[in-house]
């Protein structure tokens, strides 16, 4: 008799763990949908978005082992003391997601399952109402644009005339970097352009001041690095 009742609480924790696992995953495949469609960050989204599930996954799993003991949860924090991340997370949007998959692993690892469901249904719901208000503003193009000029025209007045004709035509413009040597320039310019059709118009008009064996190139900046 006394065997039943800890085999009984094993079975029944088990079938926890598989409930929590499977709304886990649920929640984690839409942050990871989500990510991939809407999100704003340079790097490469299709590859890091199948990692917020996983993580999501592995937090469940972790805190459900630990919290029914205390001194699992001193080890638990003992073991994390000794692990180093190698690569640095630099775009705050890729910290906001890995913190939010974390967070619902956390709190259906701990069985707060309706705070957590509904915790999630309100950020994504936030997420979604702002990708829609801001999808008219998101229209406009963040561009690098770069210029090379080489031979005897790639002169500091070339660069003057050039500089003066972008600051009047866009009025979102920053210089990020200008290279100047003997028969060679090079600049880089940050801008932003309401539509595709004043990129037409500028491209043009700067054809036209630019000699013609320059070189001109436009990159989109928010899809440099992305999915």
């Amino acid at each position: 008799m006394n065997l039943i009742y800890p085999i009984i609480d094993a079975a029944y924790a088990a079938r926890f763990l598989v409930i929590n696992l499977l709304v886990g995953l649920v929640i984690s495949l839409v942050l990871s949908w989500y990510y991939t469609r809407y999100g704003q960050s340079m790097s490469n989204r299709r590859k890091f978005a199948p990692v917020l599930p996983i993580l999501t996954l592995v937090t469940i799993l972790v805190i459900s082992v630990v919290k029914t003991s205390l001194a699992l949860s001193l080890g638990l924090v003992g073991a994390l003391s000794i692990v180093r991340f190698r690569t640095a997370i630099k775009d705050p949007e890729e910290l906001v997601f890995l913190f939010l998959a974390i967070a619902v692993g956390l709190g259906l690892g701990a069985d707060q399952h309706a705070a957590t469901i509904a915790a999630a249904g309100v950020i994504l719901a936030y997420l979604l109402i702002r990708n829609v208000l801001l999808k008219g503003k998101n229209n406009s193009k963040s561009l690098y644009l770069n210029i090379d000029v080489s031979g005897a025209a790639a002169t500091q007045t070339l660069f003057a005339d050039v500089d003066k004709f972008l600051t009047d035509a866009v009025q979102d413009i920053s210089l990020r970097r200008m290279d100047s040597a003997t028969e060679q320039l090079q600049a880089t310019y940050y801008l932003n352009l309401k539509d595709r059709g004043q990129l037409t118009s500028l491209m043009d008009s700067l054809r036209e001041k630019l000699p013609a064996d320059a070189l001109i190139s436009v990159v989109e900046q928010n899809n440099l690095l992305g999915g």
